[in-house]
């Protein structure tokens, strides 16, 4: 059962299950409501006045709020919870963030995980014996943090307070004492965010003090020598003996390669982030903890776990502060993972009951899909394979120094190169689109993926172009650039891409079918991830990468998942609305879909659909 919940003066309703507490939903519907103790009753901070649909007062409620209070409907919204429609007048110093910060068009409070609380303590005497831990722990606790301290605290207490003449300060992640520094260190404070892609990792260094980026850094995941995509993997993990360790091992190598280049680049030592925020597809998620991913590979696609997790960042093998922690997001299902939650996080469109319907598409190797509007949202994962990342392709490579990554063709044939270079050394996606999508235009390429004869050219098109068809052992391709360069595009680079483009506009044409929807109905399509940022809209839809719609309605939101991870890691409120976003997406398995095998195999054609 659901209530609907209407905040004031926003007047922005959303819909919470029965039981939900008034923080919860507030943190749903994006009402920034402050605490200090992250919800836990114990600040006295998240007052909030029922105007309808108030219940009985807590226990807690009364410590903080006199009679008079709770008989006009005051109430704590961590105690307060949902139990029919009501109407919550949130206080005006609570309608705007502290701080604003840049999240693909959208801000959020400053409000992180990880906060540093600076003490000035007074030293022991006869009388005034109590233990060190006793010491901090009041004097948290007047500050409105009431944590559970981890051993190594305890251990470290005594040599840091002497050291420090007590003036310490309490580094406290979620709920968690987890270290004790000499001084006032509150102006060091970082923290990472981490998207695990397939192919490839970002990090993003984030000053949490500031919620200023000190640096970014992307690699290669290493894990890629034991198979390109997400099935091999399982399959190593799975067959051979210490595969799964090994791909572990892989995986936190590169993390940890990421954070040494971010800190030497920004002169952030590792000691100095106290936590990670991870998201990537389940796969990703269970071998950067080591857990078996076996059966996500096997019908019925069951993850080991699905929940958000917390653990010690050193369990993982990430070497950060000896005591940090790694977070992840929730999954929405075996094959829509922890970038789809993160992405939805950051372009806010799930929580929007605007009415319009929208279309989220994360391309890569693994393709996730979501399609929805106001209470309703679908979401899938399509197997694009690497051809978008330029594997597989003759002569692909990743949008790196020397790739053509756009292309145009009017007479002749204009190319646009990463970096400037005035020759190319390779293609990647990007640039693969737009050259299938070129081709076609003008006649070189048929709807079925065929290059036409060189010898039915002459005479239709310039010799500029003509002269490029080439034959290869008796199989046609066409030249990108210069003969010496050697940079060919052959009839198997666009079979790649017709099956990777097909992957996914079958996925979501099965979803809009399963939604009841038409492609005209669609108000806005959403490009997620590095490739989709760089992705030339026309060139998609040309091909029948992304459905028929205007132009204006296709917009690129860039790393997604990453700026997600990132939202999560600056905000407690942002994460909890992350921890609730599975409740609202229905996953849809493509695998054995009656529909699925008719609508790929229409999906082959090029053009647009």
């Amino acid at each position: 059962m659901t209530h609907r919940i209407t905040f004031l003066p926003q007047h922005r309703t959303a819909s919470t299950p029965d039981g939900a507490s008034i923080l919860s939903a507030a943190n749903w519907a994006g009402i920034p409501i402050e605490t200090i103790c992250g919800g836990r009753g114990t600040c006295g901070q998240c007052k909030v006045r029922m105007r309808e649909g108030a219940g009985p007062a807590a226990e807690t409620d009364r410590r903080f709020l006199d009679a008079a209070q709770l008989e006009d409907g005051w109430r704590l919204a961590c105690c307060a919870t949902v139990h029919a429609d009501c109407v919550v007048e949130a206080p005006s110093g609570s309608s705007e963030p502290p701080v604003a910060l840049p999240g693909s068009g959208r801000s959020v409070a400053l409000d992180p995980n990880v906060c540093k609380v600076h003490l000035e303590l007074a030293q022991p005497s006869l009388a005034d014996p109590r233990s060190y831990l006793t010491r901090v722990l009041d004097a948290l606790r007047a500050a409105g943090y009431e944590p559970r301290a981890v051993p190594n605290v305890s251990r470290a207490l005594p040599a840091v307070l002497r050291h420090g003449a007590f003036d310490i300060t309490a580094v406290i992640c979620g709920d968690e004492w987890i270290a004790v520094e000499a001084g006032d260190t509150t102006d060091r404070n970082y923290g990472l965010a981490l998207d695990l892609g397939t192919t490839t990792v970002v990090g993003t260094l984030v000053n949490l003090k500031t919620g200023v980026i000190e640096a970014v850094e992307s690699l290669l995941n290493a894990q890629a020598t034991y198979g390109a995509d997400v099935i091999a993997r399982i399959g190593y993990a799975t067959l051979h003996e210490g595969g799964l360790a090994a791909l572990q091992s892989r995986i936190a190598g590169t993390v940890n390669q990421l954070v040494e280049a971010a800190g030497a680049k920004c002169g952030v030592p590792r000691e100095n982030i106290y936590e990670a925020v991870a998201v990537g597809n389940a796969t990703m998620l269970h071998l950067l903890l080591g857990v078996d991913p076996a059966p996500i590979g096997v019908s019925p696609f069951v993850p080991a776990f699905q929940q958000a997790l917390t653990l010690p960042a050193a369990d993982a093998g990430l070497r950060l502060h000896p005591e940090a922690r790694l977070s992840t997001l929730p999954l929405v299902g075996a094959y829509v993972g922890a970038d789809v939650v993160a992405g939805l996080l950051a372009t806010d469109g799930v929580r929007r009951a605007d009415g319009k319907l929208r279309l989220y598409l994360d391309v890569g190797t693994n393709t996730e899909i979501v399609l929805g509007r106001d209470d309703r949202y679908l979401a899938t994962a399509a197997p694009a394979g690497p051809a978008f990342e330029g594997a597989q392709i003759r002569c692909g490579m990743r949008a790196a120094s020397g790739a053509i990554e756009g292309l145009a063709i009017d007479g002749n044939v204009w190319l646009r190169i990463v970096g400037g270079l005035p020759r190319p050394v390779g293609i990647c996606g990007s640039g693969l689109v737009d050259a299938v999508a070129e081709l076609l235009r003008c006649g070189l390429l048929e709807p079925s993926g065929r290059f036409v004869r060189p010898d039915a050219v002459p005479g239709r098109l310039p010799a500029a172009l003509a002269d490029r068809l080439i034959l290869q052992d008796g199989i046609p391709g066409f030249l990108l650039s210069a003969p010496e360069d050697g940079i060919i595009l052959t009839q198997a680079d666009v079979r790649a891409l017709q099956l990777a483009k097909a992957a996914i506009a079958s996925g979501t044409q099965v979803l809009m079918k399963r939604l009841g929807v038409r492609t005209e109905d669609l108000d806005e399509v959403l490009l997620a991830g590095s490739f989709g940022s760089y992705l030339n809209p026309a060139s998609a839809r040309a091909i029948g990468l992304v459905p028929d719609v205007p132009l204006e309605r296709i917009t690129a939101v860039g790393n997604a998942a990453g700026e997600g991870a990132k939202i999560a890691l600056l905000s407690r409120a942002e994460r909890e609305a992350a921890r609730q976003m599975p409740q609202h997406v229905e996953p849809v398995e493509l695998s054995g879909h009656p529909q699925f095998n008719s609508v790929f195999t229409d999906a082959l054609a090029l053009g647009r659909a």
